[in-house]
């Protein structure tokens, strides 16, 4: 077989082209587009979405820009905490008794700064339990206490910001500060309308409230801010601050406080005049009980320290439980100068003249006269006061309410007829003379004729006549003619001197009723001219106040303003005048008044018609006296001087004397009668003329001279 010439190739399986393995398809992440109006408004729908986003976001910034540079307003304008404490504008009154003991209290009290870090820890416990259990970790404001306070007031049917508002005591400070704006008293008419516009709450108050609480919380600690809660809070009873209602209420520091006086201080903030211990000393415990409460949840107390605490409440002090002295107050504030007085801007300490124990008793001794012998349901009033013979006033009474302040004080400010009170003056200007008690006058019908009124014809209470008598008789026996006769024969205006001497500064009658009481005086006038008569003659001034200080300093910057003055009448006139009276308790028409053991001198009255009953006294140490009548001048029934009056004094007295020595009145007890004159001796300090001897014969013709 014939070739080719050519090699043929070697024999093989041709070889396969692999065949390339099919990619995987990845996943995309982008959604297929959608086409038509569905992908049309979503693509919208993103856009607005982002265009929503980027505004509320710009927003939200310009708006904590905002907010930054509020608060950082606020920040900027607050002052130094000391500067923050003492809220008020003006100053407080504190009223000590003589055994320099507080009775009363008068304006808003500021009892100095306390330190919520150094205070009772107690004290911190309960107020934070109260009013801002989360206050040691907000930033000023509790959202979580806001929503829940509105949730309770909607679900109670209040408006959201009516009842529980949800205030931090941050927020409450604020309220406190008034949010930084200052009293101006060109601007608001009183600090108390100037305070309700602070307490105002409306949305725009309450975000300013808001900004001004977290400024503080970046400008003060914790501690600073509750120091500034604890001096500012209004407690009730015009004490400012914690240290201030402790003092008050409880005669003790802030920093010295039990956990019951604490809970029963901290449950004071919701409502101070509610639940004031002075208003309603069982309310004021049940709601610090609740506070107890309210500390043990919180881990303040345990199980034990609560119910001991609720075991053992808070008590009053004695000063606060006796609330003596409200009328006596009043009057010591008249007498003192506004600018340290109802007008003070300064912290004042009056040191007075008054006695808790003597206060105690005229009031218990009115209590015990009106329950006991005047009708159920009587509306007469009744007053009473009570002075050492210098003019010290130990008590006053000014009616029937005693717990009160500023009321209408019927011991000093009520202008009555004097009645047969007054007659002792007259007896004081015959005695001043020269005469004796047992000088006689006449009594019988008899009339003087008055120009311009016609006739004046006195007549006796009794409507009947008893001859001749002597004075001390006629006093005793309250004769209204002899009266009327010795005041016309030693010549009005000798009795008026007298009795304007003696201290009476109201205006006094002209016409010869003067002699009987027909002008108007104050029970205290007549209390303190008695007492001129007892010190021998020796015109006192009723004075309350000892010395007046202001807070902080050791030295008085007013003294006492009252006490003795000039002699008006003679030792020895004083002394026969002084037996007079004794004689009308002793055998007279005030022998209700006697006192066992004690000599008394005193003199009833009782005007026309009986609207005003009088009995005025004194023994060696004391003199008090009574008045009763009704304010719109309705007559007594069944009422004179020597009833219910001398009742009253007896009472007063009987328990005023407790626990003394008796002493003797230094009284003049004159020589039997003699039928022959003797010779008028002058009296000194008034120079004997012509005319006065005449005078003195004339006299010595009509009441005659027994010695």
């Amino acid at each position: 077989m014939a070739g080719t010439g050519r090699k043929k190739p070697p024999l093989a399986a041709p070889k396969r082209r692999a065949k390339a393995a099919p990619a995987k398809r990845r996943k995309s992440r982008k959604k297929p587009a959608r086409t038509g109006v569905v992908g049309f408004f979503g693509r919208l729908l993103r856009w607005f979405l982002r265009l929503i986003w980027k505004i509320t976001s710009r927003f939200a910034m310009v708006c904590a820009l905002i907010l930054a540079l509020w608060v950082a307003y606020f920040y900027v304008a607050l002052p130094d905490v000391t500067a923050l404490v003492d809220a008020r504008t003006r100053g407080s009154v504190t009223l000590l008794d003589r055994d320099g003991k507080v009775f009363a209290w008068r304006g808003d009290q500021f009892g100095g700064m306390i330190d919520a870090a150094t205070t009772a820890p107690q004290l911190r416990e309960a107020v934070i339990a109260t009013e801002d259990k989360r206050f040691n970790w907000h930033p000023g404001i509790d959202p979580r206490g806001i929503a829940s306070a509105i949730r309770i007031n909607l679900r109670e049917g209040r408006g959201p910001l009516s009842g529980n508002g949800g205030s931090t005591i941050t927020q409450q400070t604020a309220k406190l500060l008034c949010l930084g704006v200052a009293y101006d008293p060109d601007t608001w008419e009183t600090e108390a309308k100037y305070e309700a516009d602070c307490r105002r709450t409306t949305l725009w108050r309450k975000a300013k409230e808001a900004v001004y609480a977290l400024a503080m919380e970046a400008r003060y600690s914790k501690d600073e801010i509750l120091t500034i809660y604890l001096n500012r809070a209004y407690l009730g009873a015009g004490a400012r601050g914690f240290e201030a209602a402790a003092q008050r209420y409880f005669g003790k520091s802030a920093n010295d406080v039990s956990v019951s006086e604490a809970a029963m201080l901290a449950g004071l903030l919701k409502a101070p005049t509610t639940y004031a211990p002075t208003n309603s000393l069982t309310r004021a415990q049940e709601r610090a009980n609740l506070i107890v409460g309210l500390m043990q949840d919180q881990g303040y107390l345990s199980a034990r320290e609560a119910e001991a605490a609720r075991a053992n409440p808070a008590q009053l002090s004695a000063a606060a439980a006796a609330r003596a002295g409200g009328y006596f107050a009043d009057w010591v504030l008249e007498e003192t100068p506004d600018f340290f007085g109802s007008d003070t801007t300064e912290d004042v300490i009056i040191r007075s003249t008054l006695d808790q124990r003597m206060q105690k008793a005229a009031e218990e001794a009115l209590a015990y006269v009106f329950e006991n012998k005047v009708r159920e349901g009587s509306k007469a009033q009744a007053a009473i006061v009570v002075m050492s013979a210098d003019g010290a006033v130990r008590a006053m009474v000014g009616g029937r309410q005693t717990k009160v302040s500023g009321a209408f004080n019927r011991a000093t400010m009520a202008l009555r007829q004097t009645g047969s009170a007054f007659k002792p003056f007259v007896y004081a200007a015959a005695m001043d003379l020269g005469f004796t008690p047992n000088a006689t006058v006449v009594d019988e019908p008899w009339c003087i004729n008055v120009p311009g009124s016609g006739q004046y014809c006195p007549k006796n209470y009794t409507k009947e006549f008893q001859g001749r008598v002597t004075l001390v008789d006629a006093l005793a026996k309250s004769l209204n003619v002899p009266a009327v006769r010795v005041s016309e024969s030693v010549g009005r205006e000798t009795v008026q001197a007298i009795a304007s001497q003696f201290g009476i500064e109201s205006e006094l009658a002209q016409g010869p009723a003067i002699a009987l009481g027909a002008s108007e005086s104050t029970l205290i006038e007549m209390t303190g001219a008695y007492a001129g008569i007892l010190n021998g003659g020796r015109a006192v001034i009723p004075y309350g106040l000892i010395d007046l200080r202001l807070q902080g300093d050791k030295d008085p910057f007013i003294t006492q303003t009252g006490g003795f003055q000039e002699r008006v009448i003679t030792d020895q006139a004083a002394e026969s005048l002084t037996y007079m009276m004794n004689q009308v308790v002793e055998r007279g028409t005030g022998g209700r008044a006697k006192l066992p053991g004690w000599q008394v001198a005193g003199k009833t009255g009782t005007t026309q018609a009986a609207r005003d009953a009088w009995f005025i006294g004194f023994t060696a140490d004391y003199v008090a006296g009574v008045w009763m009548g009704y304010d719109d001048n309705t007559p007594l029934t069944g009422v004179t001087g020597g009833g219910l009056p001398a009742e009253i004094w007896h009472e007063t007295m009987v328990r005023v004397h407790e626990g003394l020595s008796p002493s003797p009145l230094p009284m003049l007890v004159p020589a039997p009668v003699r039928a022959d004159p003797v010779p008028q001796r002058e009296a000194p300090k008034r120079q004997q003329d012509t005319a006065e001897r005449v005078l003195l014969e004339v006299l010595k013709n009509i009441l005659g001279d027994g010695r």
